[in-house]
């Protein structure tokens, strides 16, 4: 065996306890701290039966980590899934995001891109209509997605802040759920980004909820924090039975501390409708 192939070997060897101990303190977080913060008492069954997830192991980059949610039954009246939480375990803010479905969403899937600080777990929860929780998780490395700069051109970003849009599958088949994206407009600073010119740390400002409606009724309703990229992007299904308006609005907000939700100002309000035909 060449000296070269031999001295790889040896450094993955080295490597691999302490992707096993990051793995292992990421269970221990979560046994005792998130799982206790966010289900104290509830009983969790890890399963991709109902859920799953896509996600790069070796983030490209990690302010802009792809995530894709995807569910395993049909969003019926009698049973579906009701509520999304994801997670990140290392990231100095673990909640990513609470998103609420309904029958109407037609399939509780969901894309976007996500900031990961650190090698961590991600990981997603599913309940059901029944009071059910699923969790998948997935492993991912990723460094610095959190404190990751801002960018050269911020004033830019700020005029064309509250700005959204909304893109359909061109493939539109009757009675069946419609691939829907809204993008929307906002650097979602997360308050630990230092200004390239300035090189001052800015203030935390990002969006803090968005709601998406059809005819007046929800199809998607979220709660969010600065994990989620600058110009966030969601993927997500309705089911357009008829024509009508479709409706999203987001609020943003600004925190004094980058991890905490104790001292914060009242954003503003933005909203996009849209009317759809038969």
């Amino acid at each position: 065996m060449k000296k070269s192939v031999i001295k790889v070997l040896i450094f993955c060897l080295l490597l691999t306890p302490i992707w096993v101990s990051a793995a292992k303190k990421d269970e221990v977080n979560w046994n005792y701290v998130l799982k206790k913060q966010y289900f104290r008492g509830q009983t969790i069954i890890e399963s991709d039966d109902i859920i799953e997830i896509e996600v790069p192991y070796r983030a490209e980059d990690p302010a802009l980590v792809p995530i894709k949610i995807i569910s395993k039954i049909k969003q019926t009246s009698q049973n579906y899934i009701k509520k999304i939480l994801v997670l990140v375990d290392n990231n100095p803010m673990p909640f990513v995001g609470e998103f609420k479905f309904t029958p109407l969403s037609g399939q509780a899937d969901l894309a976007m891109r996500i900031r990961v600080n650190s090698y961590s777990y991600i990981r997603v929860i599913a309940e059901t209509s029944e009071g059910k929780l699923y969790m998948t998780k997935k492993f991912v490395k990723a460094s610095g997605g959190c404190s990751a700069p801002i960018g050269n051109d911020l004033d830019a970003a700020m005029k064309r802040l509250g700005k959204m849009k909304f893109k359909f599958d061109k493939h539109r088949q009757a009675g069946k759920p419609l691939q829907t994206q809204l993008l929307i407009s906002h650097p979602n600073i997360t308050g630990m980004q230092m200004d390239q010119v300035t090189r001052f740390v800015k203030k935390s400002h990002f969006i803090k909820q968005f709601k998406v409606t059809f005819n007046g009724q929800s199809v998607l309703k979220a709660k969010v924090d600065i994990a989620i990229s600058a110009d966030p992007n969601f993927r997500f299904y309705f089911l357009p039975e008829q024509g009508g308006e479709l409706k999203a609005e987001f609020t943003d907000t600004s925190c004094e501390s980058a991890v905490s939700r104790k001292v914060c100002s009242k954003g503003k309000r933005y909203s996009i409708s849209q009317i759809m035909t038969d």
